[in-house]
């Protein structure tokens, strides 16, 4: 159990963030234990032929990273600034990690250290270089062809968390965030198994990540100037099916390109994923989504830079009724 003070002072504090270092980390966490999150094994088994291939799953940044529950260095995941990630800016700031930190972090790793590990330690500053080489091509390989589903996945968990704290405060929002966390007086609980972290005392605030491959579990980081919590985001359950088949009578009332629009918007998307999703092209996807729109059939709302789109009941009475 880690205890991570909460007051009102701390909960002021709160936010939200995204990070493409979290899903990398948890990414390779998934592929070194498929079984352990068997909802994620279509992407695990297209990916790792290709990972393979290119020497990634037996490199640095495969050792640095073990099986659930074993212990992640913290330094893999520096605080995540916002809700625009970054790759390059966040293996900026993992590339400049103190040599002190590093070797600390890497003491607490049970067991012999591999050779490239070892190199790591004897010289962070190279290490680190080529850990953000193989972090790039990792993200090349198994994570840039599906961001734009993920990121759809995560922009929609932060609009919803917002509405919840809109809606419940600041208890119904950490509460509801997974089944390991509550929030209990002046602390926010964090239950697991094999972790000997130490609690944080308050004053310093929480980060919030939410996550496609952190699934099952939630990752806590206790170190550094702010706490973390990586856990998983909300609709990533169909993430990896290809979407539903609009029905027929549906289609004959409505078109097909738009009837296969709601049948896409299963979760809110950009019009960019319902492109690539419905295999229509970008300006087709808009002009449908404006006529949906003003058939009071889908919203579209802004989340960072991006617009994205949802069903109305409306939309999910015509679904339901021509199924």
């Amino acid at each position: 159990m880690v205890a991570i003070g909460l007051s009102a002072g701390g909960v002021a504090r709160v936010r939200f963030a995204l990070s493409c270092l979290w899903e990398v980390m948890a990414g390779v966490r998934v592929l070194s234990d498929p079984g352990r999150h068997a909802l994620h094994l279509p992407w695990a088994n297209r990916v790792r032929p290709r990972l393979a291939e290119a020497g990634l799953l037996d490199g640095l940044l495969g050792h640095l990273v073990p099986p659930a529950p074993g212990y992640l260095p913290d330094f893999l995941t520096p605080p995540p600034a916002g809700l625009s990630p970054d790759l390059e800016q966040e293996l900026a700031v993992l590339r400049a990690t103190p040599p002190g930190t590093v070797r600390a972090q890497l003491d607490l790793c049970p067991g012999p250290r591999p050779a490239t590990v070892a190199a790591l330690y004897d010289d962070p500053e190279a290490g680190l270089r080529r850990l953000a080489d193989e972090i790039a091509a990792y993200w090349r390989l198994a994570v840039s062809r599906d961001w734009p589903r993920i990121r759809a996945v995560l922009d929609a968990e932060v609009f919803h968390r917002a509405r919840r704290l809109a809606e419940g405060g600041a208890a119904g929002l950490l509460n509801d965030l997974h089944e390991r966390v509550r929030w209990e007086g002046d602390a926010l609980l964090i239950s697991q198994r094999h972790c000997a972290a130490p609690d944080v005392p308050d004053g310093r605030g929480l980060v919030l990540v939410p996550s496609v491959f952190v699934w099952p579990s939630v990752l806590s980081i206790a170190a550094g100037d702010v706490p973390q919590l990586a856990y998983p985001a909300r609709g990533i359950g169909g993430l990896w099916e290809c979407p539903a088949e609009a029905p027929d009578a549906l289609g004959a009332v409505l078109g097909r390109g738009r009837a296969r629009l709601l049948a896409a918007l299963d979760a809110p998307r950009s019009t960019t994923e319902l492109a690539r999703r419905t295999g229509l092209s970008a300006a087709g996807v808009s002009q449908h989504l404006t006529a949906l729109r003003a058939a009071g059939l889908v919203v579209t709302h802004r989340q960072g830079r991006s617009l994205l789109s949802s069903r109305t009941a409306v939309a999910e009475a015509l679904l339901g009724a021509s199924a």
